[in-house]
């Protein structure tokens, strides 16, 4: 079985429930630079980035993988969600700079928010949802920057704590939706390998639990 597990914030908690539920970790904790380790179990760990976790497991690349629902939903992959990990929580939102909103005047001037973010299409479908006319402005560094600079009236950001939107003289303007880990399946192996994956599932899930 192949599973493909996050690099970065969610790996710590990814290697917690993987161990949790009976899989040999260890392998992968001492992997240094190598992205693909065999462990003794059967089980060939794929590392990557977050955002190419979704990419590995709907090309078959990988059986199973942990990703972010702010991921899942960003780029819409062919997978099946099976489980809420219950780490890695985050929330969407919409945020500009303290003070008065600048949101209404905009609308009210322009007919549109210009918003500046890399969740693009969770942007676009916030606002579309909420009737309101956006152009977004795709941004990859530091989000914050562009309202501080006139680049957008808010940002669509994932935060945590909200600790980043503060130190820099933003707030949160709405929350869009929560975020947390999620276990993935490429649909073809939920078929193939249920003996397998089956079991498994089961065994996170009460990992989970506990």
């Amino acid at each position: 079985m192949r599973i493909c597990v996050p690099l970065g914030a969610l790996l710590d908690g990814s290697l917690e429930v993987l161990s949790a539920a009976g899989l040999d970790v260890a392998p992968l904790t001492a992997a240094g630079r190598r992205l693909v380790v065999e462990a003794g179990d059967g089980v060939t760990y794929i590392t990557t980035r977050p955002s190419d976790v979704p990419t590995y497991v709907e090309a078959g690349a990988a059986d199973l993988g942990i990703a972010g629902v702010d991921v899942l939903r960003e780029r819409s992959p062919e997978v099946v969600q099976l489980l809420d990990l219950g780490f890695g929580g985050c929330r969407m939102v919409y945020a500009t700079v303290a003070g008065e909103d600048p949101t209404p005047a905009a609308l009210e001037h322009l007919g549109l928010v210009r918003v500046a973010t890399k969740y693009v299409n969770a942007a676009r479908e916030h606002f579309a949802a909420t009737g309101r006319q956006v152009e977004v402005v795709k941004v990859n560094g530091s989000v914050e920057l562009a309202p501080l600079v006139g680049l957008a009236h808010g940002i669509v950001d994932l935060v945590a704590t909200g600790r980043t939107l503060r130190e820099n003289g933003l707030v949160e303007r709405e929350q869009i939706f929560d975020s947390s880990a999620r276990l993935i399946a490429n649909r073809a192996s939920l078929s193939l390998r249920a003996d397998e994956i089956g079991p498994l599932v089961e065994r996170m899930a009460r990992a989970v639990d506990r």
